[in-house]
Parts: C-alpha cells; structure tokens; sequence
C-alpha cells in the first residue's frame, strides 16, 4: 500500500481554485471538470463550461471510461417563483474504469472538496442516471 500515501498527496493546481471562484462569485462558468494527472501529481482543470452551456453539455464532457471530479452550477426556481442556483460537486466513477483509477480519485476526494469552499450538494456517480437531471433537481430541496 506504499502508493495510496503518495496518491493522497496529490496537489491542487491553483488554476482549479481560481476558475472555481470564478463560477461561485462571478458565475461566468457553468461548470468545470477536473481532472487528476498522475505524472504532476496534481489535479488540474480539464474542461470549462460557458454560462449558456445546458446540464446535457455537461453531463456529455464527463468521458465514460474515465474518473473525473466536477462542479455544476445549477441554476432553479423555487415554488415561491424565487430564481436561486446550487454548486454541486459531483465524483464520477463510472464502473468500467480500472481499480487503481478509482481508489486513486476516492483517495483525493476528500481533500480536493476542502480546496473548493461553497460546494452545496454533492453526488457520487457511477453512470449516467445516477447524476441524471432528475437527481440534481430532487437534491436542491
């Protein structure tokens, strides 16, 4: 188990912290999805999503044979007509990908979320309809 100690000493690019900011305050992105690079030990920003981008353009960036955190802002109307948004982080884990991938995104997890200050919902997904459009409006309650 030497490598699971070196796996959760992975380092969080700034650029994460920053296009994270930027979707929490100034809402010029819809969402991003991070990505861990082994060699750089580190998690990186992979893909961005401009605000008119929809919750399927998202959900389509998340690669189906990869694990990928990711955040999504998701914006709503409450019964009382009252426009609001929720920050979801969401650990995609699909089911096809190798052990090692997946223990080490589960191992970075916790660690990762602390870096990013204002998640409001998380998800853990292993395919599609586990973080399907459904989930996301039945968790902003």
């Amino acid at each position: 188990m030497i490598w699971a100690n070196a796996v959760s000493g992975m380092e969080v690019h700034d650029d994460c912290k920053l296009r994270f900011l930027e979707l929490k305050a100034k809402r010029t992105h819809r969402f991003i999805v991070f990505k861990i690079e082994e060699k750089q030990k580190q998690v990186v920003v992979e893909k961005v999503g401009e605000p008119i981008q929809n919750y399927e353009d998202f959900a389509e960036s998340l690669p189906a044979d990869e694990c990928r955190y990711a955040v999504y802002n998701f914006d709503f109307m409450t019964e009382e007509n009252c426009q609001k948004s929720r920050i979801f982080f969401i650990a995609w884990s699909p089911d096809t990908v190798r052990v090692r991938s997946k223990m080490i995104y589960a191992s970075s997890n916790d660690r990762f979320k602390r870096e990013l200050d204002g998640i409001q919902v998380e998800l853990q997904a292993t395919d599609p309809t586990e973080m399907g459009l459904d989930v996301i409006k039945s968790r902003v309650n």
